[in-house]
């Protein structure tokens, strides 16, 4: 049980996961270059002691691989597990009630205390600019914070139990905030907080936001977790620390007393500021868009306080960590919430909400010769209408009798389903609908299509491991390159519009339509700007194809039809997977930055050896 972040960081020190940075650092851009460094070689976590222009302490990586999260939380993870699994199959705790006993008493620690004789985090005020100002990327708009436990309650039934506890970047300093008095607050479509606000703003009353950084780490765990609504993040906080969560409040606002600091404000109804760009979990720049500002109404820091953060990019990077966690936690949950339903993986690599691999059943006609989806057609539905499972751009989808198939097999899933699938009959497109809003690819913010990719059944080819013969001596496109088996990647000349991106296609069909039976061992076609790299690792793979895809827009196929409004093809699929002129820049590191930087992995720095 931890009591503070401190705690926490000091438990990590003495059994060797955490190291100290004791020169003097700067916020602007090295901070993140060094935790980014670091996190690539599998570190430890880092205190940083000397940040420059701010006398707090800062740490980060503290979740930076899943065997130190699983150690942060090892008195407590089995029975947050059991308390999840009985809920999934409550007949459990009655069959056998004397072997839930503990899990019982674990659940005891799930009620919020309020108003604790002890009240760390009110022992000073502070200001905005006092606090470590972390600048990430170059093109950021702004400091940033990055671990946020944003805590707003509903207007309609105030109280702690209906109180909602998110994770949404907020943006300290930049663009057209003033100093030390407001702050931007961006949350996405399908959060728990856009409920609230829409409820305050029918009333023309601001909402009362207060966002927690630091205290124990299941606070900060809690915030990502995808509980289901009317279930607090508190109560959960509470089980998984082992330490009820504490609070009080101030000024009409919730405090959590055991938080590093707290900041406190108000959004009005209507009052938005530019907030962005900032680099983001899926490799690119969220570009400027109008967010709600928060008036600041007080700072709060807790005696020797310490500002944790984290550093978003192209994963794997520590919130790749966090969903690690998350799955360890909840086990088979979701599929348990959706009938039909083995497995669900939401693919990192990928960006998350871009692609996920589910595997399903297949039972509706068990007496048919010919296996094709059907099920598999309505649990897909069901799963894009699932929370924050409806932002997935791409859905495949397997059913699988032989229970060898994973999803957390990212290769072996996808050579599983272009074996058996019929691109004349299992490709569907939901179109003009709702997609993550850090993903670029689609048409406006917010907005873009999904493709379901259904297969079941038979073998029904051998994918190519080498370059087949018809494409070898194509023109416009070149440098052939196998992703995987079954995947080809051809270079194209950078994208200008869709009418070109068109006459483009129908040059490359008429040079392949012929050759379709010779092209059945490769049923997808990447279009890329660079083949060499998108085919270099599955991991570039999957990040290159699947953000940068709107598949309404960029999904082609050769001898493609339409009938009866069904869209297929004979030959492979085409996905253009280049940049387009309305995609947000992907994130670089910048160069002077990792010079300045190895002075802390020379030798005699703290961080040599890593």
């Amino acid at each position: 049980m931890y009591i503070s972040l401190e705690s926490c960081l000091s438990d990590l020190e003495r059994n060797g996961h955490l190291i100290r940075v004791k020169e003097e650092i700067d916020p602007y851009l090295e901070m993140a270059a060094v935790h980014l460094r670091v996190h690539e070689a599998g570190g430890p976590a880092l205190l940083f002691e000397n940040v420059k222009g701010s006398r707090f302490r800062a740490a980060s990586n503290i979740f930076g691989t899943l065997d130190r999260s699983k150690f942060i939380f090892r008195d407590t993870l089995e029975k947050v597990q059991q308390l999840i699994a009985l809920k999934n199959d409550p007949l459990k705790a009655l069959k056998h009630p004397f072997s839930h006993i503990q899990t019982a008493l674990a659940a005891a620690k799930a009620f919020p205390l309020k108003n604790p004789s002890s009240k760390p985090v009110l022992y000073e005020e502070v200001k905005l600019s006092d606090i470590p100002q972390v600048h990430h990327w170059v093109k950021d708009g702004g400091a940033f914070i990055t671990l946020p436990q944003v805590y707003t309650e509903d207007v309609d039934q105030p109280g702690i139990m209906q109180s909602n506890l998110g994770m949404y970047r907020i943006q300290l300093s930049g663009n057209d905030y003033v100093p030390d008095k407001e702050a931007g607050l961006h949350y996405q479509i399908h959060r728990g907080i856009g409920v609230h606000q829409a409820k305050a703003n029918q009333k023309g009353i601001p909402l009362k936001v207060s966002c927690f950084v630091g205290g124990p780490p299941a606070h900060t765990v809690a915030a990502v977790m995808p509980l289901p609504e009317g279930i607090s993040e508190m109560t959960f906080a509470g089980v998984l620390g082992a330490r009820r969560f504490r609070y009080i409040y101030r000024d009409g606002y919730c405090i959590s007393t055991d938080a590093d600091f707290v900041i406190t404000g108000e959004v009005y109804p209507g009052e938005n500021k530019p907030e962005g760009p900032f680099g983001d979990h899926l490799g690119y720049y969220s570009l400027t868009h109008p967010f709600p500002v928060m008036r600041v109404h007080k700072v709060y820091a807790k005696k020797n306080a310490i500002w944790p953060f984290t550093v978003v990019g192209r994963p794997p990077q520590e919130d790749t960590s966090f969903g690690q966690l998350i799955h360890e936690i909840t086990g088979n949950a979701i599929p348990k919430e959706i009938p039909g339903v083995k497995e669900i993986h939401a693919v990192d690599a990928a960006g998350v909400h871009p692609l996920l691999l589910a595997i399903g059943s297949e039972r509706y006609t068990p007496y048919m010769p010919v296996k094709q989806p059907a099920e598999l057609l309505t649990i897909a539905n069901h799963i894009l209408g699932t929370g924050q499972l409806s932002l997935a751009k791409f859905l495949f989808i397997v059913a699988d009798d032989t229970g060898h198939c994973s999803t957390h097999k990212v290769r072996d899933f996808m050579m599983y389903l272009l074996e058996r699938i019929d691109l004349t009959r299992d490709v569907h497109f939901h179109t003009n609908t709702t997609i993550d809003t850090l993903d670029y690819s689609g048409a406006s913010l917010n907005s873009g299509s999904k493709v379901v990719l259904a297969a079941c059944g038979d073998i029904k080819r051998i994918l190519d491991t080498t370059v087949p013969a018809p494409v070898k001596d194509i023109h416009i496109f070149s440098h052939p390159e196998m992703a995987m088996p079954g995947v080809l990647c051809l270079q194209a000349k950078p994208f200008v519009d869709y009418d070109t991106a068109q006459q483009e296609i129908e040059i490359l069909n008429q040079q392949l339509q012929l050759h379709v039976d010779e092209l059945n061992g490769v049923p997808i076609i990447i279009l890329c700007d660079d083949a060499a790299f998108t085919a270099a690792s599955m991991h570039n793979y999957l990040w290159v194809t699947f953000t940068r895809c709107n598949p309404s827009h960029d999904i082609y196929g050769i001898a493609s039809f339409t009938l009866h409004k069904h869209w297929g093809c004979k030959g492979p699929l085409v996905i253009d997977a280049r940049i387009k002129p309305h995609h947000a820049p992907p994130l670089e590191k910048d160069p002077a930055t990792e010079k300045a930087i190895d002075r802390f992995f020379a030798k005699g720095g703290s961080l040599n050896g890593y």
